[in-house]
């Protein structure tokens, strides 16, 4: 090698295996292609959405799939003024955590106002919105909208 020539070797960078969903996730993604939501039903009851595959108080493994419903009430949110490229929506909208009717727990998600900040709030009802495209995906899930927007 010469004096002052620079080394170079490529790099490649891969992730060379796949990995499948499970009976638990794989069956969320299903729902979400057809057009509803599940659940899983915790050691103590509760139904966690989106479903895990282990109860996070007790370890358990899960197994009880249940569905709930599309609509449900915003838990907290914020507001983004200004989307950045890889949002959901590319105008002004709030990430909110929304329990969906027969849930326990949030799901976090975009929801849609239509730009309008003053129309977000905790303790309003929303549904989603589904993607014209289903494919089996958390984006199939649009977004939410007001349900007051019906």
């Amino acid at each position: 090698m010469a004096e002052g020539e620079i080394l170079t070797a490529p790099v490649i960078i891969e992730y060379p295996f796949t990995r499948t969903t499970g009976p638990v996730i794989g069956a969320f993604f299903t729902a979400l292609r057809e057009g509803f939501i599940v659940g899983i039903k915790g050691a103590d009851g509760r139904v966690l959405v989106p479903p895990f595959e282990y109860d996070p108080n007790t370890s358990e493994d899960l197994s009880e799939i249940v569905e709930v419903g599309t609509a449900g009430e915003v838990l907290t949110w914020a507001w983004i003024a200004e989307p950045i490229e890889g949002q959901p929506l590319d105008r002004p909208f709030g990430w909110a955590l929304i329990r969906l009717d027969g849930a326990d727990t949030g799901l976090l998600h975009a929801v849609d106002t239509g730009g309008d900040p003053s129309r977000m709030a905790t303790g309003m009802r929303v549904k989603v919105q589904w993607a014209d495209e289903r494919v089996g995906h958390i984006n199939d899930i649009a977004c939410f909208i007001p349900e007051e927007a019906s």
